[in-house]
């Protein structure tokens, strides 16, 4: 009975603590998707930022987060007037205009590669410090179709205080809403611990929209400026499916509909405050009706706020975590399991965009590492010869304008493949044009016209902080050769028929090249070839009808690391040892597809962004061919796979070189292989089957963006399991059991899976059309009839010796050396880093920063050329290898010394934008409540020597003494 009693009083108490709601005003502004930058422009997002300069000036309670600095950007270089920017330093400095994440776009996390993730960043970060002093220090994740870990690290690293995601399975955000879960604090990397953790706010099932169902309403709720039309806003300001204004007669009816959302949101979360984002895609192109709405309907709660149970403010996203932060709980931890793959639905898995316009995913991998070498070449360039011939502000134009293309597609509808054909259009060309400013920036100033001359120039670059001994491919249109460097001494070479073209040839050249070191090559043309001319091997074509026969003859190619065992019978692989070991193991590779269903009313579709498959894959082929070209550098095998016995045409190839330098320093565990796909038939989705002896009991491990690989375990589901254990992969994937590992590296995302024992496949292509209304409407349909040409790298051996290897493969893959042709140039000193540190960025960013922020100027002024960016990385996870898992000690001025001589280095953030001895973290309590110290490291011992641990990225600016000459 007293407890009955004393329940009112309880009741009373609550009622005196409202829920707190903050309401986030923002625009969800793709950076592409359906419609081109330009279109988007033009019809909504520049009057995004003038409208919302405008409006929020009005009233001080008025707030506004801006999220793509892309968008951003362009509205302040070409749109805004004086009087509007003075207005937005004002918003600013008051803190009622807020950025959110800082990056050029809200990157995508399944198919990006860390480098560019930092990149886009980076120069988000760099405009909106040297403009604005600001520095961002939250994220708003809230539409990439599921969550990395690896983001919430470099998220950390760059001096972030909290991070929002909003799409993981619909089933998992279920069990935490109920559980009141949604919110966590997230250790990403299993090596660097709580050192780089961050507090997760996973948004409820409602995400980053207002709810726009209104029961008294036809039209939906909360936007009052409608619909944004394209291709030219509305003259009179009319738009499509505006809310119903807000007036003495609906005011009650919207007050009602709005706190009842807001309390089934607060049952959600731990705490009494509710986050309300008030936006969605293409909002606030008209800011004034909305704020003229919703200003009055916020009054109203709030002068009902006993009633209602709740008070509601505008906010920004950072007074929402300020007050998170204030409460003082203790947060439970998540480890470094990801939030991939994303299913919405039972039979809707977000696994195809892993495999969607195979051709975009590879410009954009091959932009990004042009872009890399053009970076570490313009800087050497820069610490040698400051006064050189090379204009720097035309340099540091086209470096930029490839970082700005780079940046651009890495959005969650770019290099996705989700976006419209124009807009696909738009990414290729910016980053085609933009890859050929750099080009300029590399090449020389006189070309040599290669068929009137009986010799030929070469320079190739290696852009690695490693010496290298590879084998570069030249182009030539002479079936003889020789091959000389520049001492005039002969270098090995191999001379062949081109796979692609009957006009030209294979110049195989072996080169050894310091790090970040050029050499030229002189190429001559006599009669007799001084490179070995290999000649082809061709196999009848053999159907899969006779496979009964299988295995009764087997061709040999050896290599000093491997027996590679081809089947006389099928024309396919049948095993490779790997001699170290002596051990073989069983190895067959074709191609298969799945059949996609392309009607609504037959079922499950699959589309640019989700893969249902139509049953399990069958053979994609009826007939292969096969030749060998028996080399004395490698040893190309070619595969032709025919769909039908009789064709004249293949559909499939795969090329594999092995290379055969005995006794010298050129790796030999490396198999080199390039695929030809396409055009594919419409609603198929073609796979790369590797299947193999390894009992890996269908556990692969594929990467998270480069940076660390993820344990994939085979889940079964009551629906669509087979698509459901898709994964992404951006660098690597491997299959393993207790003696063996298979390592695939690769030159662009893909999907892969292991949908039976010992078996590892790859999705490289896909062409799909649908009847969606939806999908039509848009034009989101991948009928993509292009021919694609992907690389693989393969690796075979024990667990211990790959994982020595497979890092550095995947980040030489991606950085092959650069043949250029000439220009007058002096000889580079090498800069060599040790095996498990990788040179991730040497740049000139050209931003203005500022060591002491507290006097940060409004640095608008020249660019500076003087303050060099470099970032490094060490590569290893803790215990991964006894030897490179160890922390690096390196002192920087040596390890320099090649490039020029060190005055003066200073640790940053990750984006340069904070100086690491200033940088303080917010620490959250934790359920284990380790003593963390988020006070990010120092350099020690001196001012040159710094200890790099496992898996940490570590970012510095470095200044050289100056060379005037």
């Amino acid at each position: 009975m007293g407890l009955l009693n004393e329940l009112p009083q309880w009741h009373s108490l609550r009622q005196e603590e409202p829920i707190q709601t903050f309401v986030i005003p923002h625009s969800h502004m793709d950076v592409g998707w359906v419609y081109t930058i330009q279109e988007s422009m033009h019809a909504y997002a520049a009057n995004v930022y003038s409208s919302v300069t405008e409006e929020l000036s009005k009233v001080k309670e008025r707030r506004f987060i801006a999220v793509e600095q892309e968008f951003f950007r362009l509205w302040w270089d070409t749109v805004a007037s004086d009087t509007q920017k003075k207005q937005v330093r004002q918003l600013i400095k008051e803190g009622r205009l807020e950025f959110i994440i800082g990056g050029q776009v809200m990157h995508d996390e399944a198919v990006t590669d860390l480098d560019d993730d930092i990149l886009q960043m980076m120069e988000g970060h760099g405009f909106l410090y040297e403009t604005f002093g600001v520095r961002p220090q939250f994220s708003w994740h809230v539409d990439p179709f599921g969550a990395s870990a690896t983001t919430p690290v470099l998220f950390a690293l760059a001096g972030f205080n909290a991070h929002l995601i909003s799409r993981i399975d619909y089933d998992l955000k279920d069990i935490m809403q109920k559980n009141k879960k949604l919110q966590f604090v997230w250790r990403g990397s299993p090596s660097l611990k709580s050192q780089q953790e961050i507090f997760t706010h996973t948004m409820d099932q409602f995400s980053y929209c207002t709810p726009s169902y209104l029961p008294f309403s036809n039209c939906s709720g909360f936007y009052w400026n409608g619909v944004a039309l394209f291709p030219d806003p509305p003259k009179d300001g009319v738009y499509p499916n505006m809310s119903l204004p807000v007036t003495k007669e609906t005011v009650h009816a919207y007050a009602k509909t709005m706190v009842e959302n807001i309390k089934q949101r607060a049952a959600w979360f731990r705490t009494n405050h509710v986050l309300w984002p008030w936006g969605c895609d293409k909002q606030f192109y008209n800011s004034s009706v909305q704020f003229n709405n919703m200003d009055p309907l916020m009054k109203y709660i709030n002068q009902n706020s006993k009633e209602f149970g709740v008070t509601v403010q505008y906010a920004t996203l950072s007074e929402y975590f300020q007050t998170i932060y204030q409460s003082n709980l203790t947060w439970e931890v998540r480890g470094s399991e990801d939030f991939l793959p994303y299913s919405t639905e039972p039979y809707q898995a977000w696994t195809g965009f892993y495999a969607s316009r195979n051709v975009l995913k590879g410009v954009a991998r091959q932009a990004s590492s042009r872009l890399y070498a053009a970076e570490t070449l313009f800087t050497r360039y820069r610490i040698s010869f400051p006064d050189g011939p090379v204009a720097k502000d035309w340099a540091l134009d086209k470096l930029r304008a490839l970082r700005w293309a780079v940046s651009e597609v890495q959005h969650h509808d770019g290099i996705t493949g989700t976006e419209s054909p124009k807009v696909a259009d738009m990414y290729l060309q910016h980053l085609l044009q933009a890859m050929m400013g750099a080009e300029e920036l590399l090449a020389s100033p006189s070309i040599l016209d290669i068929e009137q001359t009986l010799e030929q120039h070469v320079i190739v670059y290696n852009p690695l902080a490693w010496n290298i001994t590879t084998i570069v491919n030249v182009t030539v249109t002479q079936p003889s050769a020789a091959v000389f460097d520049d001492d005039g001494q002969p270098v090995p070479a191999q001379i062949q028929g081109s796979a692609h073209s009957n006009a030209t040839y294979d110049l195989f050249i072996v080169v050894e090249l310091g790090g970040l070191q050029y050499r030229k090559y002189l190429i001559k043309f006599p009669e007799n070839s001084k490179a070995y001319e290999a000649k082809a091997v061709s196999f009848e074509r053999r159907s899969v009808k006779d496979r009964a026969k299988a295995g009764r003859l087997l061709l040999p190619v050896l290599s000093e690391c491997y027996e590679l065992l081809f089947d006389q019978d099928t024309n396919l692989l049948h095993s490779i040892t790997y001699l170290e070991e002596k051990r073989r193991v069983m190895i067959t590779q074709d191609f298969w597809e799945y059949d996609a269903n392309g009607d609504v009313k037959a079922g499950p579709i699959s589309d640019n962004y989700i893969f249902s498959a139509n049953g399990s894959a069958v053979r994609a082929y009826k007939a292969v061919e096969m030749e060998i070209i028996p080399g004395k550098i490698v040893t190309e095998i070619r595969q032709y796979f025919y769909r039908e016995e009789s064709d004249k045409d293949y559909a499939y190839s795969i090329t594999t070189r092995v290379p055969e330098c005995f006794g010298t320093k050129l790796p030999c565990h490396r198999l080199e292989q390039t695929y030809s796909l396409g055009p594919l038939s419409l609603n198929t989705e073609v796979v790369l089957r590797t299947s193999t002896s390894v009992k890996n009991n269908r556990t692969l491990y594929s990467d998270d963006n480069g940076y660390q690989m993820m344990k994939r375990t085979y889940r079964k589901f009551t629906n669509n399991t087979l698509a459901r254990n898709y994964f992404p992969m951006v660098r690597t994937a491997y299959i393993e059991d207790d003696l063996s590992r298979l390592v695939l590296v690769s030159d662009r995302a893909h999907g892969v899976s292991s949908q039976t024992d010992g078996q590892l496949e790859v999705m490289l292509h896909r062409r799909l059309w649908n009847n969606l209304q939806w999908n039509l409407g848009y034009n989101l349909t991948l009928n993509d009839s292009s021919v694609v040409r992907p690389t693989l790298w393969m690796m075979l051996g024990s667990v211990s010796a790959t994982s020595k290897l497979y890092q550095r493969e995947a980040v030489q893959l991606q950085h092959r050396p650069v043949v250029k042709e000439p220009k007058r140039g002096s000889p580079l000193r090498s800069v060599v880093l040790p095996p498990n540190l990788h040179l991730l960025s040497l740049s000139i960013p050209g931003w203005n920063y500022c060591s002491n922020h507290s006097v940060h100027l409004n640095l608008h002024s020249q660019p500076d050329y003087d303050r060099i960016l470099l970032r490094i990385m060490h590569l290893f996870e803790e215990g991964e290898d006894p030897e490179l898992s160890k922390p690096v000690t390196i002192n920087l001025k040596e390890a320099l010394q090649g490039m020029g001589e060190v005055k003066g280095v200073e640790e940053r953030s990750l984006t340069g934008t904070w100086d690491i001895a200033s940088l303080q973290r917010w620490k959250w309590k934790t359920a284990d409540n380790l003593e963390k110290d988020n006070k990010q490291q120092r350099r020690q011992d001196d001012d040159f020597t710094v200890t790099i641990s496992p898996k940490e990225i570590r970012t510095f600016f470095v200044h050289f003494v100056s060379r005037n000459f």
